[in-house]
């Protein structure tokens, strides 16, 4: 078995030119909102372009008033929630969860929570296409959302392609830096889910968005049409993003390695993972040295070493058991999600649309919380 990381999972992927696609609307766009409202700009056009509701899950800088005042202003469909203030009960609880946090690998992010959140929404109100948008994608043509939302008919999950920043983790930055050749996949930034995905949940990991494009053992059927881009950002301003990083894009890069190879999560065993650590880590070290005899300028390659050392002293911590103990806890959240949402769905009075999903989880909460203990 090939045990190493790959340069491209592309020909995972189906590829369409967004002119040729069919077109259909989404019902919602859904943001992960992070940033003041005047990151919003684009996901604000696009509903308005396609007169989508627009779902806004705010926390950190963002603030749900101000980001519902901007969407009424350009006369969008909005609803805006600070998640903080969501009923208990929402998302459950999960084993993947429970595995890292008390672990040096524990992440404390809230974008997976508000992705799951938006599926369970999205659920509820009995909505069919959905967008999930970050707030620093920009959108070249937001017509390519119409393209992505008509091949949801044939794909449970279409992405746009990103040609800003590569959305890669600081490893596969590095590599690309000393001149490795290195693409990009699709993800969550700029998503497009058609109901049949809406069974799939976002661990708490990073590439949470690449293990949602699984179905608990294989890729499900997936597309790529239009453009987004992405932000730039820094990868290399603080080791702890390296640090954050290793675990799941190991597990991700190695999984997708055996996809690329025609096989499975069942392949993913200890024997499997015990040949890939060390190629992983082979990787880091070399493209240190190469970093470290390049041109690049000193202060800037001082702190990519330092990142790059982040991820290979985290790595070390990874173990042939953990990658699989955490995998076999995955695929359990995978059934755990299902039932979840099959609950929501059965205990739903609240009517249809976004109103009736939230008096849903109010009471499904309330009546909990009546429970004696």
């Amino acid at each position: 078995m090939n045990a190493r990381q790959h340069r491209s999972h592309q020909d995972l992927l189906d590829h369409f030119v967004s002119a040729d696609a069919p077109r259909e609307t989404l019902d919602a766009i859904i943001v992960p909102n992070g940033r003041p409202a005047a990151y919003l700009k684009e996901a604000i056009g696009a509903a308005k372009l396609l007169d989508a509701h627009l779902v806004l899950l705010c926390s950190m800088r963002a603030n749900a008033g101000s980001a519902a005042l901007a969407a009424k202003r350009a006369g969008v469909r909005v609803t805006a929630i600070d998640i903080d203030l969501l009923p208990d009960g929402a998302v459950p609880d999960f084993a993947t969860d429970e595995i890292l946090r008390r672990s040096r690998f524990h992440r404390p992010v809230d974008t997976s929570l508000k992705r799951n959140l938006g599926l369970v929404l999205a659920n509820l109100a009995g909505w069919k296409r959905i967008l999930f948008l970050d707030d620093d994608i920009l959108l070249p043509d937001p017509s390519d959302l119409e393209a992505a939302g008509g091949l949801l008919t044939k794909f449970p999950v279409v992405g746009l392609a990103n040609a800003g920043m590569p959305d890669n983790s600081v490893v596969c930055h590095a590599l690309r830096e000393v001149g490795v050749p290195q693409d990009v996949f699709i993800g969550g930034g700029a998503l497009a889910v058609g109901e049949p995905a809406f069974s799939s949940f976002f661990p708490n990991i990073y590439n949470e968005d690449w293990f949602f494009l699984l179905d608990g053992l294989r890729l499900r059927p997936s597309a790529v049409t239009g453009t987004a881009w992405q932000y730039d950002y820094d990868p290399y301003n603080d080791p702890r993003r390296a640090r954050g990083e290793e675990l799941g894009d190991t597990l991700a890069e190695g999984v997708f390695g055996l996809l690329d190879n025609g096989l499975g999560l069942a392949h993913a065993d200890e024997r499997y993972w015990a040949a890939f650590l060390p190629e992983r880590r082979r990787i880091i070290s070399t493209t240190i040295e190469r970093v470290l005899a390049s041109g690049i300028e000193p202060a800037q390659r001082a702190r990519m070493v330092a990142a790059l050392k982040a991820s290979i002293g985290r790595s070390h911590l990874i173990t042939p058991e953990l990658c699989v103990r955490y995998l076999r806890a995955w695929q359990d959240d995978c059934v755990r999600w299902r039932k979840h949402i099959r609950d929501l769905r059965r205990d739903h009075r609240g009517g249809p649309g976004i109103d009736g999903a939230l008096a849903t989880l109010e009471s499904i909460a309330g009546s909990r919380r009546s429970v004696p203990a």
